[in-house]
């Protein structure tokens, strides 16, 4: 059955069904992860081999697209669905083993020996530690929520990533979807919805954490005339990969929390601002807009509530400064991205000076998760003052790396250990870097500490927009804070004289300090700078950029210090201050080092102790990274 309009919840009930229809086939089922991580691992090349095997065997398998379910380290993943059982998740797939699942799920016999794991039909959310009872066919495959990357996960923002056909309207439907717009638009007022989101507890997911339901308020106290709704999907942090994976993978929750926004505020014009660098994003969005429009979702008078909402995807041109809100608003209205002095809040005059709110995409994720749960639901997860759940890229020296959300107030050791299975090589965790750039490193020290918006804050980093970089024993401190404050060099706007000199000169002295050049006294002048541009900047660019350096000279003082009085860099990164050699009684003489030299700076022979030229050498520490015995020393 084709639906042209939905007016009426029969008519939504009539579109899941088609949803449903797709996700649980009455035929086999493969199902392809074409994330942008999936894409960059040849998910792109095995769907296509798929597609022609299909073609050429006259095979009656199905083949279907999903975002990414968060496991980003074991893509290519390949999901396989007979007809009335589990979803069986097979990772790393390569194109031989792709095209023997096809004749598996053709003959109904799949390899569960190799799987990594299976979820429920109808497949719920991954809620951690409560998998259902093991349907039959597969005993001893661990159901994904027991997998010890999903076990202490939460999905709610996440919650149909990986899981349906993000280019599918109606699949998003038989999930639930555009229910909770149901529900506002027919039985909630304005402020209702205000209300609830207000007493849920949610609070924005882009960094500041202000509350969302207090901003909604905001924007919709203003008297009379046109507002706008903005969606902040310029996710610039270095790492950082929430907001692209949602609007990849479930771009439909986004476009579903806008229009539920824009009611409760009285908007009727959503933007949704996307990175440039972000085409796949960019692509999806435009289709689910498109699909909603076509069935009456955005537009005029949707589900014949009298209310109008439509929506414009923008894409950005790559500024880190207009992930600030009024740098944001001036790209949108096709001027330089540059921050304006606040107040006027963008609630007051915002977008063409007309009243505004900005919310990025978690957040908007969340909106209907709310409507559709309640608020006292949402409000008993996280802590006091952080409510719900946080999504992170968890990226770095980690073991799995990914996507993952958790409920505030999970503790740092958590995330990095039990979801992230430790540091890569056996090595010691050194630091964990949170809030993107203009963040701060938090030491092994503070492992325990639950990540929440405060206790981030008392611990001189801050929750950012969630990119959390994992860092071991061989990362120099000093190098880690010059590498933030160089990029915040280049993507400050240079408007004020605060951010534009002094984050350059903070960046100067690093520099100097990294090769060797360090002076007494310059411990005491960063401080001293930081402090200016943390109070003086026009915009949080500056206000948040002196992070890096303050929250590493809090833990990290030792490696300022060796690096200026003793010439040393603790760590063996600072090329100017390291001369590599090789431990005579540790190297086994695999030659891996060797192998790897890029300016033929080590000679030896098989099974025999190797040396290092220092007179080639130049210091890229390749050998040092790799040697699995630990025999190449930073001296």
């Amino acid at each position: 059955m084709t639906l042209d309009h939905i007016t009426t919840p029969d008519d939504l009930d009539n579109l899941a069904r088609q949803g449903q229809e797709t996700l649980y086939p009455r035929r086999p089922k493969l199902v392809v992860g074409m994330a942008s991580c999936g894409l960059a691992s040849g998910a792109g090349e095995i769907f296509e081999a798929l597609q022609q095997a299909v073609r050429e065997r006259g095979s009656d398998v199905v083949l279907a697209r999903t975002g990414c379910i968060g496991i980003c380290e074991r893509e290519p993943l390949v999901d396989a669905v007979l007809p009335g059982g589990p979803r069986i998740l097979f990772a790393q797939v390569k194109l031989p083993q792709a095209l023997e699942l096809l004749g598996s799920a053709q003959s109904g016999t799949l390899p569960l020996d190799k799987a990594l794991g299976y979820i429920e039909q109808p497949a719920a959310a991954l809620v951690g530690g409560q998998a259902p009872a093991k349907p039959p066919g597969v005993n001893g495959l661990p159901h994904v929520a027991e997998l010890p990357f999903y076990s202490k996960q939460r999905r709610l923002a996440l919650r149909n990533c990986g899981l349906l056909d993000q280019e599918s309207i109606a699949e998003y439907a038989a999930r639930g979807g555009y229910r909770s717009l149901l529900k506002a638009l027919t039985g909630m007022s304005p402020e209702d919805v205000i209300g609830q989101v207000t007493a849920s507890g949610l609070r924005g997911r882009g960094g500041a954490g202000f509350p969302t339901g207090r901003k909604w308020g905001l924007c919709r106290a203003q008297a009379g005339g046109e507002k706008f709704i903005i969606c902040n999907g310029d996710e610039g942090d270095p790492g950082a990969f929430m907001d692209r994976s949602i609007m990849e993978g479930d771009p439909h929750s986004v476009l579903e929390g806008m229009i539920i926004g824009g009611y409760a505020i009285g908007a009727r014009k959503g933007y949704i601002y996307v990175r440039g660098e972000y085409p796949l994003a960019v692509t999806n969005l435009t289709l689910a807009a498109e699909q909603a429009r076509a069935l009456g979702l955005v537009g005029a008078n949707i589900l014949g509530s009298g209310f109008d909402f439509d929506v414009e995807i923008v894409r950005g041109a790559g500024a880190f400064v207009c992930g600030e809100e009024t740098g944001l608003i001036a790209s949108i209205e096709g001027q330089i991205g540059s921050p304006r002095q606040r107040p006027p809040y963008p609630a007051q005059a915002g977008l063409w000076g007309l009243p505004t709110n900005i919310n990025n995409v978690e957040t908007w994720a969340n909106v209907s998760v709310i409507i559709d749960r309640g608020a006292e639901w949402f409000a008993a997860i996280g802590t006091e003052h952080s409510k719900g759940t946080k999504v992170f890229s968890l990226v770095g020296k980690v073991q799995n790396t990914g996507l993952v959300e958790v409920p505030m107030g999970t503790t740092l050791r958590e995330i990095v250990f039990d979801i992230g299975g430790g540091i890569l090589k056996k090595r010691n965790f050194k630091a964990a870097q949170t809030g993107g750039p203009s963040g701060g490193c938090i030491p092994e020290a503070l492992l325990d500490l639950p990540v929440d918006f405060e206790k981030l804050k008392e611990a001189g980093a801050m929750m950012g927009s969630g990119g959390l970089i994992v860092m071991d024993e061989r990362t120099c401190m000093v190098d880690v804070a010059r590498y933030f404050l160089a990029f915040l060099v280049d993507e400050s706007c240079g408007k004020c004289a605060p951010c534009r000199e002094g984050v350059y000169q903070m960046h100067q002295i690093l520099a100097r300090i990294t090769e060797g050049q360090g002076r007494e006294g310059d411990i005491e002048l960063l401080e001293q700078l930081a402090g200016y541009v943390k109070s003086s900047s026009l915009c949080m660019l500056g206000g948040t950029a002196p992070n890096p350096v303050l929250s590493t000279l809090r833990y990290f003082r030792d490696e300022y210090e060796a690096h200026i009085k003793h010439r040393m860099c603790p760590a063996g990164v600072c090329k100017a201050l390291v001369q590599f050699r090789i431990d005579a009684t540790r190297c086994k003489g695999c030659a891996l080092c060797r192998r790897n030299c890029p300016s033929d700076a080590i000679a030896g022979e098989k099974k025999q102790p190797h040396a290092i030229d220092a007179a080639k050498c130049v210091k890229c520490g390749v050998c040092y990274e790799e040697c699995p015995f630990d025999a190449v020393v930073a001296d």
